[in-house]
């Protein structure tokens, strides 16, 4: 790059752009000073010259939105015309020295991203003072002015002041320094100064230590890696995370500092990229850039984390749109993704093909003595990585495309770039030919179900673009971001995840966590079928029709050409297509209702299938992210699948209501053996029959004894870790009147409690009994040391000393960064679901006090509620009521149906707008 800032960057374009300016040498500026103005004049001047170049050039980006290159120059050309100015005033207004000494010259750099010419809107400007000896006072003097000018302007300026060997030795020490002063720029000053530095840096400091540049490059990516997370993490750090900026940054770092480069261009003639790798290193570099950009002009501050309002804002702002069922944000996401992607795939080609060379070598004893892995003919081991012996022999076989991950996965080695490379650049190979013929079937579900760790393969294929060429139907979904706070990453990583889920499940590393599908997997299910189902499962993400029917109409194509015999094609397309019954099942119906489990069972209709579909749905919900299944979600799961078994193998007369009461009664009888005769008849028969088949004995023993005990107006209350559920199980006991269940559940709100599982009885006696499950903000629950607190607080709100409904309004608020998050709202009501209760599903936005406005809602409507059913998925609820009228029926006239759900819609309205403030 130039040393000269007006020629580095004084582009037809760019000088349009800063031309409002008026800043740069001559003209305006040059006129302001001669008339020896104030401080304050200068300070205004470039104040407004800088207001209207940053305008100019946002301006024209948003113009052009994906223009980053020239956005990003332009910014630095302004930025050098301001700290010329700002400099220029210093020395010859300030303190002018018309007979420097030999010890007072100085040069001013520009280091870091600023030295290289990338500026964001509101990057920092890292400055370089340099001078021959030790600082002198005038050089102190104009440093110390040149700073506060530029601090006027709202310049966030990092800055040093060094002599050249200060330089040499602080790069030494230093990594980052000497990373900075790698891509430093004269700006303005001593020339011949700033040209010593640059010679010295390069024979003193630079040379013969590229070994351990790359090393300590190496080792910060991997360390900066591990804080940012991975590259599918959903709300990425444009700058410093995986695949993002600073990945491509570190690339051109270690070839400027091997090869003297001055772009990144010159690295192809090297043979460190191929003209197509450039290219994708150009559109990443372009790409990341205008995001990056337009994250700084939307929040007005350097801001690098792309959090879900952010990525929505610039979505807007880049002109996207949304079109076929996809929202505009995800289709930007799903670019983004692919761009990281990308630079993953730029930097292992890249740093691999420095390592052969330049990287520390095996020590000569390990060398002798470890063994190499013997490959198959046709390959060969280079620096432990499996390569391709004769790259025109393996082209010449199609199915070689597929061999090559099989033998990495025996081997257990990494591929090397050049094999990638040879891969990524004949996917065309790939041909409905080679896709049917049996051979490549059986290396495709080799690879799935032989070697233990299918994952390592399909994340290597998926990445190389092999597993989109062997299943076209794939591509749509890769890097595809589901815009939601559920899901953690893109839907083929999810895919990915699910498959390492079953890998690790079938190896028996899960057994405790997972005895139910651990079990399932041992007694043996058809392993090609749950493999390949739950590949497909979410292929048909992205589109407008429901993705479950899509991917088993996609299924019915697919699953053939990968080896499927007919019948395994129908069982693999029944299980996409009801891939989410047993989870919406088990977490959104009352599955202690017979009627849920029957329905179930009728669905299911065999046990082959049921066990399946348990596998897979375990395998769907643990993969979706990393902190989404617990306890609560294994009890559910397992206890659907149990008792759907058994009314699938004993009949449905297993799940009759009168049996499963008898046996409830028996096991209290026993756990309150001694009691006396008279106290158990009174409690056992005070309960209605849904009372005994949806409780579990526990509950049972702690209702019965707050019942024994509690006095005519007296509210009992028992709370209680759940450690089996990841919950707290909070029961209350109080006489029967309208509107309690709406109380207790602002009660939990106001301490904020989040409820997961709710149920209400009442008794032939006149009380009510109530069990909540809860948990805490994080999901846990609440530790035993705070249950006293919790108690209290309970209890001064059942005593009407807090008001819910105005205390409530300072606790639903919705954070900044989930306000992007728009969830429809969705209400059903369902007669034929339980034999006893009309079913209210109410799938809308979730936000704190939403179960209270709901419940005093329909409490105020005269709405009797027998249980709600809480599942959450990110910022979407499920609010499930199993409710009758007043007079103990169920809901079926529509307009009382329509009525209802009118005043359920308005109070979900009134709450996100107390929600909004």
């Amino acid at each position: 790059m130039s040393n000269t800032a007006l020629q580095a960057f004084e582009t037809p374009d760019q000088r349009l752009i800063c031309a409002a300016t008026d800043i740069f040498d001559g003209g305006a500026f040059d006129a302001l000073l001669s008339s020896a103005p104030q401080r304050d004049e200068i300070v205004a001047h470039l104040k407004a010259s800088q207001t209207s170049g940053r305008d100019a050039i946002a301006a024209a980006f948003r113009a052009e939105p994906f223009a980053s290159r020239p956005t990003t120059r332009a910014y630095t050309y302004l930025t050098d015309c301001l700290v010329r100015a700002a400099l220029r005033t210093a020395q010859t207004l300030m303190h002018p020295n018309p007979t420097p000494t030999s010890s007072e010259r100085l040069a001013v750099l520009a280091v870091g991203g600023y030295g290289r010419g990338e500026m964001a809107p509101f990057s920092d400007v890292d400055l370089l003072f340099l001078t021959p000896y030790k600082i002198t006072p005038w050089a102190e003097s104009v440093i110390e002015t040149t700073l506060y000018i530029l601090w006027d302007l709202k310049l966030k300026v990092g800055h040093s002041s060094r002599t050249v060997r200060d330089c040499l030795r602080l790069g030494t020490e230093d990594f980052t320094i000497r990373t900075a002063m790698l891509e430093h720029r004269f700006i303005f000053g001593h020339a011949d100064l700033a040209a010593e530095l640059d010679t010295k840096l390069r024979t003193e400091l630079f040379q013969g230590t590229e070994r351990e540049f790359i090393e300590a490059k190496l080792a910060e990516r991997d360390s900066r890696h591990v804080r940012q997370g991975q590259r599918y993490v959903v709300e990425p750090n444009v700058k410093e995370g995986k695949g993002g900026l600073r990945d491509l940054q570190s690339l051109f770092w270690i070839g400027k500092y091997i090869h003297k480069v001055q772009d990144a261009a010159e690295l192809v003639p090297l043979g460190l990229f191929t003209d197509d790798e450039f290219a994708s290193f150009v559109a990443a570099e372009d790409f990341l850039w205008a995001t990056r950009c337009h994250m700084h002009l939307i929040s007005g501050r350097p801001t690098e984390q792309l959090t879900f309002d952010m990525q929505a804002a610039v979505a807007e702002d880049m002109g996207y749109q949304d079109k076929a069922g996809r929202r505009a944000v995800e289709q930007f996401m799903q670019d983004y993704f692919l761009h990281a992607t990308e630079v993953g795939d730029l930097t292992r080609i890249f740093l691999t093909k420095l390592e052969a060379d330049h990287l520390k070598a095996e020590p000569i004893l390990e060398r002798l003595f470890k063994r190499k892995p013997r490959v198959k003919r046709g390959y060969e081991v280079i620096n432990n990585r499996l390569a391709i012996a004769d790259e025109t022999a393996f082209l010449d076989e199609k199915l070689n495309l597929l061999c090559i991950f099989e033998e990495a996965l025996r081997t257990g080695m990494l591929i090397h770039p050049d094999a990638m490379r040879t891969i990524k650049s004949n996917l065309h190979l790939i041909d409905d030919d080679m896709r049917n013929t049996p051979e490549a079937q059986r290396l495709f579900l080799d690879l799935l179900l032989k070697h233990g760790n299918p994952e390592r393969a399909l994340r290597r294929m998926n990445e190389l673009g092999v597993l989109a060429a062997f299943i076209p139907e794939f591509e749509p979904i890769v890097a595809m971001m589901q815009f939601n706070m559920y899901h953690s990453y893109t839907v083929d990583e999810h895919i990915i995840q699910c498959i390492a889920q079953l890998a690790m499940i079938e190896k028996g590393e899960l057994i405790e966590d997972l005895p139910v599908a651990s079990s399932i997997l041992k007694e043996g299910v058809n392993r090609r079928v749950l493999y390949v189902a739950l590949l497909l499962h979410d292929i048909g993400k992205g589109r407008p029709e429901d993705h479950s029917i899509l991917g088993a109409q996609i299924v019915r194509k697919v699953a053939p050409r990968l080896g499927l015999k007919q019948d395994e094609v129908d069982t693999a397309e029944w299980l996409v297509r009801y891939h989410l019954l047993m989870s919406d099942m088990a977490q959104k119906r009352d599955i202690a209702d017979p009627r849920t489990v029957r329905d179930f069972a009728k669905a299911v209709q065999t046990v082959k299938r049921l066990d399946l579909l348990c596998v897979l749905t375990v395998c769907d919900i643990r993969g979706v992210g990393p902190n989404v299944w617990n306890n609560w979600k294994a009890v559910l799961i397992r206890a659907l699948y149990r008792q759907t078994r058994r009314a699938l193998e004993d009949g449905m007369e297993a799940l009759n209501r009168d049996n499963r009461g008898t046996e409830a009664k028996k096991a209290l009888r026993a756990e309150l053996a001694d009691w006396p005769r008279k106290d158990l008849q009174t409690e056992t028969g005070r309960h209605y029959d849904p009372y005994w088949q949806g409780l579990h004995i526990t509950a049972h023993i702690v209702f019965a004894n707050l019942l024994r005990d509690i006095g005519e107006n007296e509210i009992a209350m028992d709370l209680h870790p759940d450690d089996d559920r990841d919950a707290t199980r909070a029961c209350f006991v109080m006489p029967d009147h309208p509107g309690i269940f709406a109380r207790l559940t602002g009660a939990l709100a106001l301490v904020g409690a989040n409820v997961v599982d709710a149920r209400s009885y009442t008794t032939s006696d006149g009380f009510v009994t109530d069990a909540f499950w809860i948990q805490d903000a994080d999901g846990n629950p609440y530790d035993a040391a705070r249950l006293p607190r919790l108690r209290k607080m309970i209890e001064r709100t059942l005593a009407g000393e807090v008001v819910t409904r105005d205390a409530i309004k300072d606790r639903d608020k919705v954070k900044k960064r989930e306000k992007a998050f728009k969830v429809p709202t969705h209400i059903t009501f369902d007669n034929e679901g339980s034999d006893i209760y009309t079913i209210i599903e109410v799938d809308t936005r979730d936000r704190p006090g939403l179960l209270h406005d709901l419940t005093r809602t329909l409490a105020a409507s005269n709405v009797y509620i027998a249980n709600a059913v809480i599942a959450t998925y990110g910022e979407q609820v499920v609010d499930t009521f199993y409710v009758k009228d007043m007079f103990g029926l169920k809901y079926y006239s529509e307009n009382k149906q329509r009525a209802l759900e009118k005043k359920l819609r308005a109070a979900i309205v009134e709450g996100v707008e107390r929600a909004a403030g």
